[in-house]
């Protein structure tokens, strides 16, 4: 062993940087964007400072705890699989009781803190989002490609837990701002799940509807144009104006033609394309809601 690696500051380094992979900090990070993005549309633009970061500080924390409960869960798959291998259970970096230890520190803490600083139905919702990732998406994956449009729940609860962060109130506004989280999940992970068939198929992992690449292309196709008028929502109840009308129609309709491409000849490139075309839409469209809420 290289002496660097035997010193105490360069073992813990690297045992700290194996517990921030452990939060998939990508995901928790954007789980915090659209909660906070939420709340911001919610609040007509006018969120304080604090409220703010009180929102994207709990998020994140039960997020990150959740994500690493499920890196726990699944250390046996992740071995297998060529996507995962490299995670810090599979190579040992971290032990599963360091891993479950951080994971339920980090979510019991975040749903403390939820409903110590942000009320009772943030935490609440907060608290489903977690029962439903781990009650039900997860050990429906192996079973069903049900786990699919179920992940997409605790997936899109973000965005109807920043929502109540403000109102108090699950109401037509937050519904709305859920039902757009949810819709955009699905050609999302479908596009996801055509390009990882192989690795999924490898630990049983059961995310191909019945029908394969035909089934996936006309779900795609539906997902994203009942996205378009979904979409569109935030204008009827006066959230959002022209500018995000105009912006939100032009990104639904750039996404749906993804699809289309990808339901004509389910190819790993147009899965692929579908796949990254998502991760362009969800963000620039919270942002168009986020500029028009700060505009009105």
């Amino acid at each position: 062993m290289d002496q660097a690696e035997a010193r105490p500051d360069v073992v813990s380094a690297s045992r700290a940087r194996a517990y921030y992979e452990l939060t998939k900090p990508g995901i928790t990070g954007y789980v915090m964007l659209t909660a906070g993005a939420s709340a911001f549309v919610a609040s007509r633009g006018s969120l304080g400072v604090g409220l703010a970061i009180h929102t994207v500080i709990a998020t994140g924390l039960a997020t990150a705890g959740a994500l690493s409960l499920n890196q726990y869960v699944e250390r046996d798959a992740d071995a297998i699989m060529h996507r995962t291998r490299d995670r810090p259970l599979p190579t040992r970096r971290l032990t599963p009781m360091q891993a479950l230890g951080f994971g339920i520190t980090l979510l019991m803490g975040g749903l403390l803190y939820t409903t110590w600083v942000l009320g009772s139905l943030p935490a609440l919702l907060t608290a489903a989002s977690g029962l439903l990732y781990h009650g039900a998406y997860t050990p429906l994956k192996s079973r069903s490609y049900v786990a699919t449009l179920v992940g997409a729940v605790p997936g899109a609860l973000p965005m109807l837990i920043g929502w109540t962060v403000v109102t108090g109130v699950i109401d037509t506004g937050g519904l709305a701002l859920f039902a757009i989280g949810y819709l955009w999940q699905l050609p999302h992970v479908l596009g996801l799940a055509w390009m990882l068939r192989e690795d999924y198929a490898r630990v049983g992992f059961n995310l191909i509807p019945r029908g394969g690449a035909r089934s996936i292309g006309i779900q795609m196709v539906a997902s994203t144009l009942l996205l378009i008028p979904v979409s569109l929502t935030p204008v009827a109840l006066g959230l959002t104006g022209t500018p995000y009308l105009v912006g939100a129609t032009l990104l639904g309709v750039g996404f749906a033609a993804s699809a289309v491409s990808a339901a004509r000849e389910l190819t790993e490139e147009r899965a692929r394309r579908v796949f990254l075309t998502s991760l362009l839409y969800h963000p620039l469209l919270l942002g168009l809601m986020v500029f028009d809420a700060f505009r009105l």
